[in-house]
């Protein structure tokens, strides 16, 4: 019986190691001004941040120096089922929202309000690679 203990303890453990699947890199749609960004979602203590890790502008061209390194999402939680609540700046906006983020497969859809106005932040995809 104690194997199976053991093998029990360390499966649950294993478990709640597991990164959460709204983590890695995701490309965003273009902005008001036509840049866009890849977003590296990772824990920020027992929450998930979102950094901006690269931008390009409507050319193609390397863009966004200032913000690189900017929580884009912050203070997000899971509430199951592939949905997340939290908060999102947008930095063409200089807005912050309270957000919502629904995760299916390797996309996410957005959505943040600031008071009584709502914006679609779109749909992101999942960066596979390097």
């Amino acid at each position: 019986m104690r194997p199976l203990s053991f093998a029990a303890a360390l499966a649950v453990a294993a478990t709640s190691l597991a990164a959460d699947p709204l983590e890695g890199r995701w490309a965003t749609i273009p902005d008001d001004f036509g840049n866009r960004g890849v977003i590296e979602i990772a824990p920020c203590g027992d929450m998930l941040c979102g950094t901006l890790v690269a931008a390009v502008d409507a050319a193609g061209q390397p863009t966004g120096g200032e913000y690189i390194g900017r929580n884009i999402i912050f203070d997000t939680v899971p509430e199951g089922g592939g949905r997340y609540r939290g908060r999102l700046w947008s930095p063409d906006r200089d807005e912050t929202y309270h957000g919502r983020l629904v995760l299916a497969g390797d996309s996410i859809t957005l959505k943040g309000c600031v008071l009584f106005v709502c914006r679609d932040g779109g749909t992101w995809t999942r960066v596979t690679g390097n």
